[in-house]
């Protein structure tokens, strides 16, 4: 259903580093690229991940109440994702772990604000 998403920023070098670091370890590279724009996209198709300027010439805010949710293979992936967003600047949302009974996630923030998470579901 979800063909992709969008984040915006403030600061799309900053965001670009931010990005390709942590979405390459879920296997994801740019797929497209514009002057306000980055997009990511996964090997086997799937939705994509974008970032952006505002296009409407406001500053950039961060969206209370958004949260983008990222898929992790195991929970050692979790766990890689969630210290390289720390590492490359993000924020603590909430360390890895199980939330309920086979969802293990992990929460931060992006260097512009935006909440994200990383999860994996257990059988």
């Amino acid at each position: 259903m979800i063909g992709y998403t969008t984040l915006g920023t403030r600061d799309l070098a900053r965001a670009e580093m931010f990005y390709d670091a942590l979405l390459g370890l879920l296997g994801a590279k740019q797929s497209m690229r514009m002057d306000d724009f980055i997009v990511w996209s996964g090997e086997a198709g799937g939705a994509a991940f974008s970032i952006h300027v505002p296009e409407n010439g406001k500053a950039y805010s961060v969206g209370n109440g958004v949260m983008i949710a990222l898929v992790a293979r195991d929970p050692a992936q979790v766990d890689a994702v969630y210290a390289k967003a720390l590492e490359l600047g993000g924020q603590d949302e909430g360390k890895p772990g199980f939330r309920a009974e086979g969802f293990y996630a992990a929460y931060f923030r992006d260097p512009d604000g935006n909440k994200l998470n990383i999860h994996n579901m257990t059988s």
